[in-house]
């Protein structure tokens, strides 16, 4: 029993000695990846009906495709220590011009998405050349691109529309099924599991920005400017050209998760993607990334953006479904994270010292 005993606080010492051994990035991360599974097994266990089917869970990838495109470009910047609240109406601008593009214009698919990218990168290269060389306030530069990028998606059309372009049209009607995690529906047919094109590119998002941030210089940069910027300069670390690069690599992925919203919705409307950049925010920062800069993983972003959703489907299964709902959820899941980072990392600091 004695031996029990000491295995177990042996065990129990190695766990804890390996959480503080943690830096703060993994940590936060391996919190956000916990809490999501236990929200989704618990749903499964609890709620079943729902989200006992795969195809509930591809769901939410496919609706939430252009936000974790969105959020990861918030992730970069909150990561120097800045913030981006144009996202929203760049995506909105996008899926307005495109739609033109296609419906009025009589363009084509490819043309379109680049045409999404260029104005993102227009966005993100302004900005940031406002924020790092002029040194203004990354919120206020976003907040004046937010609703200058609002007035132009009124300016280029004023009514909302659905495109009828044929090659879109199949584009946007594409599914990438994946295979053995179908079910079987009410009349005993097979019914494929399946993906949209925009979860891919999502994907392919996040694994490069994750191999961006944690192998290569240019991320390392990221961290160190946005952990303490005088350090960061005694480094030689250029800190004005990685906080440019920042806002211009968020406003290429915010073209990016436009074009991807827009390959959803199928229509341009000046009400698009209202909100969308207090989501990627509040998915930032569930997902471990600190307002302060220095912590983030793009990773914890994604995990991030399904948890938000995940409890907001378990709150419309137990029968609220009104509106007001969901941000009552979204503030309380974000506040109970901004919480639980600022326990964490009070205790972290509290051990460290004490060492």
């Amino acid at each position: 029993m004695a031996k029990t005993d000491k295995s177990n606080a042996s065990t129990g010492k190695g766990l804890g000695a390996k959480l503080a051994g943690m830096t703060d990035t993994n940590l936060l991360l391996t919190i956000t990846i916990a809490v999501f599974f236990l929200l989704y097994i618990g749903a499964m266990v609890f709620l079943r009906s729902g989200f006992l089917k795969p195809q509930t869970f591809f769901n939410i990838l496919n609706a939430n495709a252009a936000l974790i495109i969105l959020a990861c470009g918030m992730s970069l910047v909150m990561i120097t220590g800045g913030i981006d609240i144009s996202v929203g109406g760049v995506t909105a601008l996008v899926s307005m011009c495109c739609a033109v593009y296609l419906d009025y214009k009589g363009g084509n698919v490819f043309m379109a998405a680049v045409i999404a990218i260029l104005i993102g990168l227009a966005f993100g290269a302004f900005q940031g050349a406002l924020v790092a060389y002029l040194d203004i306030q990354p919120f206020i530069v976003t907040l004046a691109g937010m609703f200058f990028a609002r007035g132009m998606t009124t300016i280029v059309n004023t009514s909302p529309f659905n495109v009828e372009n044929e090659a879109f049209v199949a584009l946007k009607m594409t599914r990438v099924n994946v295979p053995g995690l179908g079910s079987v529906n009410k009349l005993g047919k097979y019914v494929p599991a399946y993906v949209e094109i925009g979860v891919l590119v999502a994907l392919l998002v996040v694994i490069v920005m994750f191999v961006l941030l944690r192998w290569m210089k240019l991320g390392r940069n990221f961290y160190a400017v946005g952990g303490n910027k005088q350090s960061a300069l005694m480094l030689g670390i250029n800190v004005k050209r990685t906080k440019f690069l920042s806002h211009l690599i968020c406003g290429l992925l915010a073209g990016i998760g436009g074009f991807v919203y827009f390959l959803h919705v199928g229509s341009g409307s000046p009400s698009h993607a209202s909100g969308a950049e207090m989501d990627a925010i509040a998915s930032s920062i569930i997902g471990g990334t600190m307002l302060t800069g220095g912590v983030g993983n793009v990773l914890g972003t994604f995990f991030g953006v399904l948890s938000l959703n995940t409890i907001q489907n378990i709150v419309s299964s137990v029968g609220f479904d009104e509106a007001w709902w969901t941000g009552i959820t979204k503030a309380v899941m974000l506040c109970l994270f901004l919480v639980v980072q600022s326990v964490v990392m009070s205790v972290r600091k509290k051990r460290n010292a004490a060492n």
